[in-house]
């Protein structure tokens, strides 16, 4: 089985939230979806190392202090390969956006995030971006569409879990 360790993002000021419109790229695994900002581990990075990097390099923007926020599993997401995704919430950049390879940038607002042509799976986890807990999720998804997932929050209060069977 082979796995790939990558990193996203969410970059947040002042009620919005840095998205990328994947338009640009051929054969684009992600082709016409709204995502955050990230991608793969290079060998040796941590988490951190990976998400500041992939920033920089996909929007010209230095990030500092991201939050940990969530960890995905997209199981046989692409090709027979186990995704494993650290997701994060920055709020402190510097820098100048660029014209990215990757996609369009777009602010938008937080409370439009949910309208944008989203991986079925997102609209679980981004609502909790914003509250003061650590979210880990499974995603199965078959040609695009989600057919089940699984969340387990984690909060200083209370742990649940969430399910959804797929609609197969």
């Amino acid at each position: 089985m082979n796995m790939k360790l990558a990193t996203l993002c969410y970059l947040r000021q002042n009620n919005k939230t840095l998205m990328m419109h994947r338009v640009k790229k051929k054969n684009d695994i992600h082709q016409d979806k709204w995502n955050g900002l990230g991608g793969k581990f290079h060998p040796g990075e941590t988490p951190e190392e990976c998400v500041i990097r992939e920033i920089e390099e996909e929007s010209g923007l230095r990030i500092r202090n991201p939050k940990l926020k969530g960890f995905l599993t997209f199981p046989e997401f692409s090709a027979s390969e186990d995704w494993y995704v650290f997701v994060f919430v920055a709020t402190q950049f510097e820098g100048k956006m660029i014209d990215s390879t990757e996609g369009n940038l777009q602010w938008i607002d937080n409370d439009q995030l949910l309208n944008l042509n989203l991986w079925g799976g997102d609209r679980f986890f981004i609502e909790w971006l914003d509250k003061d807990v650590f979210f880990s999720g499974k995603f199965y998804y078959k040609d695009g569409d989600l057919l089940d997932h699984n969340m387990v929050i984690h909060s200083n209060q209370v742990e649940f879990t969430t399910e959804k069977q797929g609609d197969n």
